[in-house]
């Protein structure tokens, strides 16, 4: 049977209606017919049944026939609905195809404007490179004219001392000479053999300053080209095994870590090492802040494993040269204890951190800040050992020396904020209202101390506090520590307003370098690693820093 199409049914079914209503008429006359003649018999008294039994058969056939011209009568309406359906579909495909082709027009128009937007982005940016170029020539040339016009070039000795504290090999070009480290006549002797007469060119310091400022910026667009077209005209010039060529791996080494990238920062700062360790030696002070840059790299990608024996051989090469008492070793020795932390040796990491405070008490005395976080970081390495006893003593001792530092020694009537926290403690069951805190003074405000470093302590102390049961102590060191951040944060804006304010009087440059420390420090070294999450878990170490060489005031 072959199927039919829509209007060869349509045709069949008037056919079928129209048969139909003859069919009707016909039974129509039939039945008149038969019901006049059984009226006739019912008068002469006749049998009749035979004649109702026609009927019967006759209405329900007109019922049927009636039934099947109703159907015909849907079948021809819903096919003249299916008609409008079709031309209304025909209509929207229609417009359909109108709109693709103008969807299509407005795309073209689309490309070809973001082609027109993109090529003049891409002239914009030749333009500012070109001028970020051309201003970097004109300071390279100022500084080997310089160089030319010098009559005599310092001793290597000289130098050599002042480039150990960093981790690109040569210091940071700001007016805090406090920062750079005094050596001993046999010290400089050792670096300045190990040096090899060496010395970072001054156009790599000026380099470094402006790649780091465009990545403090955030505009990774112009530092990555700048660093990678002096890259390659260093391997022009000098070759690829050159110092240079290393220090200049080094800074692009800084950016890439900045943006995240630590595996072409680990592969180029890689490559560093091998040409310092074949140019200048393995056990030059450069070496030493290459592996130390390593190291923190791993560290902040977890790989502690990997990263431990280049703290380790960091640590080696300036405890050779600087002596096993300068800062800088205790700064390694510090870097290595974190590490060694993160892998569960707390033996080694109490050691480490013994032998890191002893320097920094001989060399820098007890009121330099890295005495008091090198005292909370031990005491975080005693609290996951669980030796509280230890720790209570450290943090204890951290805030007694700051409150020393500003109100002098501690006696009946003078005493520091842990001592009054536990009066607190003792008499909080005496009176119906305890003190005030605020009448306990608020020294933590005005002590000339690390604040970032008091505040931790506080807090620290205050969930060791909390562990012991002590909550009403705890809550004094914790309301303590709220308040401190809280100072310490509107400092930092009130610094900002002020940096800003000068910006207008003093020179862009060299404001750029006196920016606040902990920016300088996150975007000139590998510093400020956090490793350990902090809070107010009492194993909360001092923020999880790794110690980078470039940090002095840390």
């Amino acid at each position: 049977m072959t199927a039919l199409t829509q209007e060869e049914i349509v045709s069949n079914t008037k056919t079928v209606v129209q048969g139909l209503d003859t069919l009707k008429n016909e039974h129509h006359q039939v039945l008149n017919s038969l019901l006049s003649s059984m009226k006739t018999i019912q008068q002469e008294h006749g049998d009749t049944n035979l004649m109702e039994e026609k009927t019967g058969i006759l209405k329900k056939s007109l019922e049927m026939i009636e039934l099947g011209l109703s159907e015909a009568q849907v079948m021809m309406a819903l096919a003249s609905h299916l008609q409008h359906v079709e031309a209304e579909k025909q209509k929207l495909r229609a417009q359909v195809r109108r709109l693709c082709q103008e969807n299509a027009w407005l795309r073209d128009e689309l490309a070809n404007t973001q082609q027109k937007l993109q090529k003049s982005e891409q002239k914009v940016a030749t333009l500012e490179e070109s001028n970020k170029h051309l201003e970097f020539m004109k300071e390279m040339k100022k500084y080997d004219d310089d160089s030319q016009t010098t009559p005599e070039e310092p001793k290597p000795q000289e130098q050599v001392p002042q480039s150990l504290p960093l981790d690109l090999g040569f210091t940071e070009d700001d007016d805090d000479s406090q920062s750079a480290e005094v050596l001993s006549p046999s010290q400089q002797s050792g670096v300045a053999s190990a040096a090899s007469g060496y010395e970072i060119p001054a156009r790599l310091r000026t380099l470094h300053n402006l790649v780091i400022q465009y990545a403090s910026q955030g505009r990774y667009e112009v530092a990555v080209p700048l660093c990678k077209q002096a890259l390659e005209d260093l391997e022009k010039t000098s070759g690829h095994d050159h110092p240079d060529v290393a220090t200049m791996l080094n800074i692009l080494a800084l950016v890439y870590r900045d943006q995240g990238k630590y595996k072409e920062a680990a592969n180029l700062l890689n490559d560093a090492l091998g040409i310092r360790e074949k140019t200048l030696g393995p056990d030059h002070p450069a070496v030493a802040a290459t592996l130390n840059n390593l190291a923190v790299l791993y560290g902040k990608r977890g790989k502690y494993k990997e990263a431990e024996p280049l703290c380790k051989r960091a640590l080696i090469i300036r405890e050779k040269v600087l002596g096993k008492d300068h800062p800088d070793v205790a700064k390694q020795l510090n870097n290595l204890a974190l590490l060694c932390q993160n892998q569960g040796k707390y033996e080694e990491v109490e050691l480490y951190y013994k032998r890191a405070l002893e320097i920094y008490v001989n060399k820098l005395g007890q009121d330099d800040p890295n005495v008091a976080k090198t005292k909370n970081n031990l005491a975080s390495a005693y609290l996951k050992q669980g030796k509280y006893k230890q720790a209570e003593t450290l943090y204890k001792e951290v805030l007694t020396r700051a409150h020393e530092k500003e109100f002098g020694k501690v006696d009946g009537d003078n005493k520091p904020i842990w001592m009054q926290a536990e009066e607190r403690e003792e008499n909080k069951g005496k009176f119906k209202d305890n003190v005030p805190y605020g009448e306990y003074g608020g020294w933590h405000k005005a002590a000339k101390v690390d604040s970032p470093t008091v505040t931790t302590t506080l807090k620290n102390l205050g969930a060791l506090y909390r562990r012991q049961g002590k909550y009403e102590a705890a809550e004094t060191l914790e309301e303590c520590a709220i308040r401190s951040r809280k100072n310490a944060l509107d400092v930092v804006r009130q610094t900002k307003i002020a940096e800003v304010l000068g910006n207008e009087h003093k020179d862009h440059g060299k404001e750029k370098k006196r920016s606040s420390s902990k920016d300088r420090s996150r975007r000139e070294s590998l510093d400020n690693v956090t490793y350990d999450k902090g809070g107010n878990n009492p194993e909360e170490h001092e923020k999880g820093k790794l110690n980078v060489s470039t940090e002095l005031k840390q």
